[in-house]
């Protein structure tokens, strides 16, 4: 169940202005490059902690609700809201699910939906892909210092690379960046 970005973030972990000033370009010749590489180190980063930096919706599709009433994750952590749970009931017909019959509920590797006690699962339209269907929005928050700062360090850090270094990669950089790439480790989504 990997879920897709539905749209993109109005806001960036870190401005232009900031990344300007990281660099110490004053011209605006380069404005679009420099955009374009906020842009690159955010969806690296993402991908690296398997968590949304700025408020971004997302949308789930499931098979079905999880077996035993277990909780259903929602990836791409942290979640700030669930929009609309949609399902489609054992005729085939698309219901919403009330927000009264689950729970938004915080794990160690980010959130889930989860069911109130007493509650249950509704059945849904066996053998129909995508038969279960969560809107939501993931992030740290709508704006970039809502960021952990670390984050928001490594993403400048990752623009400078690409700025300065604008042919490809060698196998054995200079310098070393164990450190820069461990700023996310606190953040990051670790498999269990």
């Amino acid at each position: 169940m990997n879920p897709t970005r539905t749209g993109t973030p109005a806001p960036t972990p870190v401005t232009l202005a900031e990344a300007k000033a990281h660099l110490r370009v004053d011209l605006t010749d380069e404005d679009g490059y420099i955009t374009a590489l906020i842009e690159v180190a955010r969806v690296t980063a993402e991908d690296r902690l398997q968590r949304t930096l700025v408020s971004t919706p997302w949308r789930l599709l499931a098979d079905a609700f999880p077996a035993c009433d277990r909780p259903l994750e929602l990836p791409m952590a942290p979640v700030l809201s669930v929009t609309q749970v949609q399902y489609l009931d054992a005729d085939g017909a698309l219901q919403t699910l009330p927000e009264t019959d689950y729970l938004l509920a915080a794990t160690p590797l980010g959130h889930e939906l989860a069911l109130p006690p007493g509650g249950a699962w509704p059945s849904t339209q066996a053998h129909r892909p995508g038969a279960v269907t969560v809107t939501y929005t993931a992030g740290y928050g709508a704006t970039a210092a809502s960021v952990p700062a670390p984050i928001r360090h490594w993403v400048l850090l990752a623009i400078g690379d690409l700025y300065h270094q604008r042919e490809r990669s060698a196998d054995k950089p200079v310098v070393p960046q164990h450190f820069a790439d461990g700023l996310l480790d606190p953040y990051k989504v670790w498999g269990v």
